[in-house]
């Protein structure tokens, strides 16, 4: 917990500290975030000059770790892990974290039990919770059961408090659409707001379906809600490119989500977003962007939604890659942070610089976004000259004590960001 003197030191230095933004927030609009601002002044479409600078991963040096935003703490929660996508902590603070990547051959498919004994914010014990998933990503734990969303499907584990290897099968709930491109292998599972409900969110399986295969199937490049038990799926949004990161806002209770968007238009084409998802909403993709921004290689095949479709609420910047979403309701930050929203950039390719690589923070009031984006982890950029990174975030979740953890699937370890003292 933060004592209040430090409370107030850090509140005022943030209050100081102007917030960085980040890629397209920072040109566009006058600098505005908002999606309705940002969708007035988006460039003209540049396919021929659309860049690629891939990273290299070259993994931490030893006692190295990413940067800390004034007020907070960085520390090392485990190490030694293989391809830690996803992250979620049960009521009893065990951490579970995804292992998997989007080569099928090289993926660990497991789910490994972090658990920090004796308090001190490093996980000490660890064990294989659960083996041979199919490339594992969101997990949930529901009364007695633990769901866990393969890329291929939705399955459900008995689970007993405390254990920490579960031998028993799992029971498919719901088949999904497996595997996806550039990555689009990802699937999370999360309940609404009342509990009645679980949302499942799918990726596209091309980049802008110039295949004409994704028209097919209504659940890519969708959120699904369905049963607890697996029944009476059905589409709950469509048109999210890559919904990877959901979650609930504790204040209005809404679903949000954080959204890859398409790639080859050019460096500040498309903003990647965060947006809430609407029942019945269409968000663009592949037909249109930030509303009805026409994308060339579809241009002409469905004015019909087009028309229809969505400009989302916030804009990241473009190709930076969101993937990790949480809100916090802890109580180790200050009070500003309470109910906003931290966000993981996995980071770009699509683009001549760097974009992302590092978590960033949008505050909320009254359950919507109130301000630009600020730096909370970064240095995870070796050297932006050059093509190395140390690591990338991806998955987060909070811990009882009210810290945060974040998987970093390139340097293979979980990070814990705390509140300074």
């Amino acid at each position: 917990m933060i004592r209040s003197r430090g409370s107030f030191l850090f509140i005022a230095a943030a209050l100081v500290a102007a917030p960085t933004m980040t890629g397209l927030v920072a040109r566009q609009a006058g600098g505005s975030h908002m999606g309705a601002e940002v969708a007035k002044q988006l460039p003209a479409p540049a396919p021929d000059k659309a860049g690629t600078k891939f990273a290299k991963v070259v993994g931490w040096p030893k006692g190295a770790t990413p940067k800390a935003a004034q007020g907070f703490t960085v520390n090392e929660f485990a190490a030694g892990l293989k391809d830690p996508r996803s992250l979620y902590v049960l009521p009893n603070g065990d951490v579970l974290v995804a292992e998997s990547r989007g080569e099928p051959s090289r993926s660990p498919n497991r789910v490994t039990l972090l658990r920090d004994t004796d308090k001190d914010g490093r996980a000490d014990t660890r064990s294989v919770l659960i083996s041979n998933v199919r490339q594992p990503f969101g997990m949930l734990l529901r009364d007695d059961g633990l769901y866990v969303a393969a890329t291929n499907a939705l399955l459900r584990y008995p689970y007993k408090p405390g254990e920490t290897t579960i031998s028993a099968g799992g029971t498919k709930l719901l088949d999904l659409p497996a595997g996806g491109y550039n990555n689009h292998w990802t699937r999370n599972v999360i309940e609404s707001a009342d509990k009645s409900k679980l949302f499942i969110s799918v990726g596209s399986g091309t980049n802008v379906d110039e295949e004409h295969v994704d028209a097919k199937d209504p659940r890519r490049a969708a959120v699904l809600e369905v049963n607890p038990d697996g029944s009476n799926m059905r589409v709950f949004a469509s048109g999210l490119r890559n919904p990877v990161g959901i979650a609930i806002q504790p204040e209005s209770r809404a679903l949000w989500a954080v959204v890859n968007e398409r790639d080859m238009l050019g460096d500040e084409l498309v903003p990647d977003y965060l947006t809430e998802v609407k029942e019945g909403a269409f968000y663009g993709w592949p037909y249109a962007y930030f509303g009805s921004h026409v994308d060339p290689r579809k241009k002409g095949e469905r004015p019909d939604l087009v028309a229809k479709a969505v400009i989302p609420d916030y804009s990241l910047g473009s190709h930076v890659a969101p993937l990790g979403l949480i809100f916090y309701t802890g109580s180790a930050l200050p009070e500003r942070y309470k109910d906003g929203a931290f966000i993981s950039l996995h980071g770009s390719w699509n683009k001549t610089q760097f974009a992302g690589y590092k978590v960033v923070f949008v505050p909320f009031r009254g359950g919507r976004p109130s301000g630009p984006p600020e730096d909370v982890l970064t240095g995870f950029i070796k050297d932006p000259s050059g093509n190395e990174v140390y690591g990338r975030p991806v998955g987060l979740a909070t811990l009882p004590d009210g810290s945060i953890l974040v998987a970093d699937d390139g340097g293979n370890v979980v990070w814990r960001i705390g509140a300074a003292k």
